[in-house]
């Protein structure tokens, strides 16, 4: 038990540098571009998922928070929110970041979550206006306020996310250390369904739950070999973070969002299974 947390442990402090690193670059631009991104979504017109994919995959903690108040609203697309809950980068860059042999992963991921969310996002509209019956309703401009980093400076909020991350990582390792010890690695495998199509499916679904941790978990499981590259794209294609959460209390039609939610896993889990497939030509 001692040697399984010191380990967890020494490879987490491992990644603090890097960590830091990451989440400063990310809070920048949190802190110098987040209104100017999220108000220019306005005014793409039928552009939206592409400008909401391209937005998206620009690191910041509350592009998605802001997309679902955009939609609730409807200040922007149902195509466009798709696009940016798809396309939005998480905590799997600074974990990737932290893992210089893995760091490879990182353009592929995100050219693969951009086309995924502008593909998606243009094909729903697409359906929504030619077959779809157009509503009525009154927009409102309230964002969310969940996330307060822009209260703090760039160090300070950069720091702030890194200690959190950390934990989680943390834990992660030390769950994923026990795990082996006492289950065995090939045991989890299987419980993973690893080598399976069908873990496209399993991760998308882990990628739903709306908190970092589960990209944490996803990457960290990629990192370790248990995951393949198309099963961790579906967890994290699904991975739309506190978006979801937003979406449900702000849009009050339980259904629509619980559409959009099918909608989600089922392009994150067809990216996964088409990167799968590619990966083993």
């Amino acid at each position: 038990m001692l040697d399984v947390l010191l380990d967890a442990l020494l490879d987490s402090l491992k990644m603090l540098p890097f960590l830091y690193a990451a989440y400063f670059l990310i809070e920048y631009l949190e802190h110098k571009a987040s209104e100017k991104m999220t108000r220019s979504l306005q005014n793409l017109g039928p552009w939206g998922p592409l400008g909401g994919a391209v937005l998206g995959i620009v690191p910041q903690c509350g592009f998605s928070v802001a997309a679902a108040n955009f939609y609730a609203g409807r200040l922007i697309s149902l195509g466009t929110l798709l696009a940016v809950f798809l396309a939005t980068s998480d905590e799997a860059i600074p974990i990737l970041l932290a893992h210089p042999d893995q760091m490879h992963y990182i353009w592929p991921m995100l050219v693969i979550k951009l086309l995924s969310g502008i593909v998606t996002g243009l094909l729903v509209d697409f359906v929504m206006r030619n077959y779809m019956k157009p509503r009525h309703e009154t927009p409102f401009e309230e964002l969310c306020a969940d996330c307060d980093c822009e209260h703090h400076s760039v160090p300070v909020a950069a720091l702030r996310h890194t200690i959190e991350i950390f934990i989680f990582i943390l834990v992660v390792n030390l769950i994923l250390g026990l795990a082996i010890r006492f289950i065995g690695e090939e045991n989890i495998s299987r419980l993973l369904l690893n080598g399976s199509i069908l873990q496209p499916f399993l991760t998308a679904l882990i990628g739903l739950v709306p908190n970092c941790a589960a990209s944490v978990i996803l990457t960290e499981l990629f990192a370790s070999g248990s995951l393949s590259f198309g099963a961790c794209m579906a967890g994290l294609c699904a991975s739309a973070g506190l978006g979801l959460v937003v979406l449900f209390r702000t849009n009050r039609r339980i259904r629509e969002n619980l559409a959009i939610l099918g909608v989600l896993y089922g392009a994150s889990v067809v990216t996964g299974l088409i990167v799968q497939i590619i990966m083993t030509l």
